[in-house]
């Protein structure tokens, strides 16, 4: 099983609750996978980033898609313009 996809089925959450955060990590990849190349390492990377910010955002109560979608993906594009500004002003 890959190992994103692990990370979910393993979270602490109750049956109603993983089955919308499993759907609303498929939709969200399905999204944006094109922004990511096809290196395995580069999507496995990816799809972990993808199942921290949904289950960043997700609780027992969970049972939104959609809503859980679009947390997930505005985390993912909060951690990624971290990610740029710090790598542009470490730039020389």
């Amino acid at each position: 099983m890959p190992r994103a996809r692990a990370l979910i089925d393993g979270a602490s959450l109750g049956p109603d609750a993983l089955k919308a955060v499993g759907q609303a990590f498929d939709e969200a990849w399905a999204e944006i996978a094109g922004h990511f190349s096809n290196d395995p390492t580069q999507i496995d990377a990816g799809r972990m980033m993808l199942a921290n910010a949904v289950l960043s955002v997700a609780d027992d109560s969970s049972r939104d898609v959609a809503v859980l979608k679009i947390a997930a993906l505005d985390v993912m594009a909060q951690n990624y313009s971290s990610i740029s500004l710090k790598q542009r002003t470490s730039e020389p």
